[in-house]
């Protein structure tokens, strides 16, 4: 799912095809790892059990999402859970709040995304949600389902409709396509200026106050804004 595409195509894609777009700042623990696949929500409230009922359930590929509040004050996940993980055929894990055991999961290489790392894990034990913690993960104020898919790369972590994924990756990859060949122009001598001929966008927007950037693009056909 959304092989060769960055974060970055998918959240442009959504622009365009008008599907609002979810994205959090959660890197991963190690430059350069990306995890995609569909989401596999649940919240954690103080005990790793919770991740081993959502593995239960897992498909191959899944991304485990962890709604941890965001909280700066516990890990919620440690390397046991993400060891699981990767036994359990999960693509990555994304934890909307903190990881510690960072060289036990470099060294595991299950791609995982959070907020960053502590030593302490929770000291508290809350209820679970009425649902039981497994339907639906918050992160970033957005919500995340088992009806949605996740991407997450060095630039954070894009949540899409899974039903609409290969519509939003086609229109991705058409971005990434377009964009490349404007930067091999670039670097062949040919300005960005010219490829968009922004001259001839400065010159409406005289005449034609309300004309976008991006109105113009769509014109052309360029993609640099989506």
């Amino acid at each position: 799912m959304f092989e060769n595409l960055t974060t970055a195509h998918l959240a442009d894609a959504c622009v365009r095809a008008g599907v609002p777009v979810r994205c959090a700042s959660v890197p991963p623990v190690v430059p350069g790892w990306r995890a995609a696949g569909r989401a596999l929500p649940c919240v954690h409230v103080g005990s790793v059990d919770v991740f081993l009922e959502a593995y239960e359930a897992a498909g191959p590929g899944d991304v485990l999402v962890v709604d941890n509040g965001g909280r700066s004050d516990e890990a919620c996940v440690g390397d046991l859970a993400v060891l699981e993980a990767r036994g359990a055929g999960l693509s990555g894990v994304v934890i909307w709040g903190l990881h510690r055991d960072s060289a036990d999961i470099r060294a595991i290489g299950l791609p995982v995304f959070s907020l960053g790392a502590l030593p302490t894990g929770p000291q508290r034990l809350d209820p679970r949600p009425a649902d039981g913690g497994l339907v639906l993960a918050a992160v970033a104020g957005f919500d995340v389902t088992r009806g949605d898919a996740v991407l997450a790369d060095d630039d954070g972590v894009v949540v899409v409709p899974f039903d609409r994924a290969g519509e939003l990756t086609v229109l991705a990859a058409a971005i990434r396509d377009t964009e490349r060949q404007q930067a091999d122009l670039v670097h062949a001598g040919t300005t960005l200026r010219d490829q968009l001929r922004f001259a001839d966008y400065l010159a409406r927007r005289r005449t034609e106050p309300d004309l976008t950037f991006r109105a113009h693009l769509r014109s052309i056909g360029g993609a640099i804004e989506e």
